[in-house]
């Protein structure tokens, strides 16, 4: 067994403390990880909380993980001791049915292990993430990371990147587009750099007056204070695409009247709470509403290389492991520009 420092939840309604955590020797086909790096997902905070569904406990949360091989199993090909590598938010899929032989393991329909919170192949080891020193992974579900990125900068990509590039690529935003983005956090942040990177024009919703010059700064064309309804009333009707990234309670209405006829909002955020939706808004203009969930393998690499070459990396905040606790409370306060990132020497 490989002995890793970590910290873990203890309970829903505790703080994260230090946990010692033991790592499978690797197998033929796993790579060893000396995590670098490891970013702070509000998704953590969701399940470390137990706010989506049961938690087993005590839970090692994080899948924007980042860091150096150390060791790989005799059949591993992609990978050698010293390359850069990342992990994401799954660590296994069954494989074989259609989404995995499609590289859209996501959506596996036999059995999904994501990163933490889950069980391994085996049935009966839960997986455990990224908040702590190494990882042990199936080669297949680690990343390959270009040697000279700003690193801790290159962690959030493996969710938070994915998560915005995976429905602008799907549903082909480019040159000429406008774009709305739904929210100025972790994941709105990425989806304003890589829209505008796509061509797109696009205009920020934010509760926040505060971040009209964030917005700006990210490549913003407009940005919108959602709060009053006066101010959705010139767009309506304008925008060719929504990428919504809230994950609190909110109502759909007055983005949905933003959308062309036959387009499409997409949510990416996921709210503990049920969401309004009326459905005229759908029906006058043919609109689509959506959902969006990570990537695949393949296509997580293929933002990660896109990422490299456009020189597209998260804006973020370094933290040791002992800030964990109060970077989750400032993470939902949105007292974060736009990702903690936690410093994995540090545990």
């Amino acid at each position: 067994m490989i002995v890793s420092k970590a910290y873990a939840a203890p309970s829903a309604t505790k703080p994260l403390q230090p946990h010692r955590l033991e790592r499978r020797d690797p197998r033929p086909d796993d790579i060893v990880i000396e995590i670098a790096y490891c970013g702070i997902c509000h998704s953590d905070i969701h399940t470390a909380r137990g706010e989506w569904g049961p938690t087993i406990y005590p839970c090692v949360p994080g899948h924007e993980i980042v860091g150096k091989v150390v060791a790989v199993g005799k059949k591993v090909r992609r990978f050698k001791p010293g390359d850069l590598a990342g992990v994401g938010c799954m660590v296994d899929s069954c494989g074989t049915c259609k989404p995995c032989r499609a590289r859209e393991e996501q959506f596996c329909q036999g059995h999904l292990a994501f990163t933490y919170n889950s069980m391994e192949s085996d049935g009966k080891t839960p997986t455990q993430g990224g908040y702590s020193t190494h990882i042990v992974v199936r080669e297949k579900y680690a990343f390959r990371i270009r040697k000279g990125v700003p690193l801790a900068r290159v962690a959030p990509l493996l969710c938070a990147g994915i998560t915005t590039y995976s429905p602008l690529k799907r549903y082909k935003v480019g040159r000429g587009h406008r774009v709305g983005v739904v929210g100025l956090g972790g994941l709105g942040h990425m989806a304003v750099k890589l829209a505008k990177a796509m061509g797109a024009h696009v205009t920020v919703f934010s509760t926040s007056p505060g971040k009209k010059r964030d917005a700006e700064r990210l490549g913003a064309d407009a940005f919108v204070i959602s709060t009053k309804a006066a101010n959705f009333e010139p767009l309506a009707g304008t925008l060719d695409f929504i990428i919504d990234t809230v994950s609190a309670n909110h109502d759909f209405t007055p983005y949905l009247n933003s959308l062309k006829t036959d387009a499409t909002m997409v949510l990416v955020g996921a709210s503990p709470e049920p969401n309004q939706l009326l459905a005229m808004p759908l029906l006058l203009g043919r609109r689509r509403l959506a959902g969006s969930l990570i990537g695949g393998t393949r296509e997580t690499q293929e933002m990660l290389d896109y990422c490299f070459r456009k020189k597209i990396y998260c804006d973020i905040e370094l933290i040791p492991a002992t800030k964990i606790n109060e970077a989750y409370e400032r993470t939902i306060r949105g007292d974060v520009k736009y990702r903690f990132v936690i410093d994995a020497s540090s545990f």
